[in-house]
């Protein structure tokens, strides 16, 4: 079983970036596609995007030109750069294999002030 870890997430003002890990300490990941979700406060997950082995990434309108996802094999590890955060950005972030929900983590939470 493949199990994920997020990091990176933290209290950030309007305009500012983060950088997201997500990592995996007892499988290879590379062949998986990973995808980045989010949750905010009284919502439900939504995905964010994907990157695939091969390192093709699609993304959510609401993220294109801003949000990057780009993956480490060496790491074991996926990123997501996220630049010019909104308020409405403010979510817990989680990643996960593709078609997996239990290979996602305990999420990381991205605050974003105006």
């Amino acid at each position: 079983q493949v199990q994920l870890v997020e990091s990176g997430g933290g209290l950030v003002q309007a305009g500012g970036s983060l950088t997201l890990s997500c990592a995996a300490s007892r499988n290879r990941i590379s062949r998986y596609v990973i995808g980045w979700y989010r949750q905010a406060p009284g919502s439900q997950r939504e995905l964010v995007g994907y990157i695939t082995p091969n390192t093709f990434t699609n993304y959510t309108d609401f993220v294109k030109g801003r949000f990057t996802i780009s993956r480490d094999n060496a790491k074991n590890t996926v990123y997501l750069q996220m630049n010019a955060l909104q308020p409405e950005d403010t979510a817990v972030y989680y990643c996960g294999v593709w078609g997996r929900q239990d290979s996602w983590g305990q999420g990381t939470q991205v605050t974003v002030s105006s």
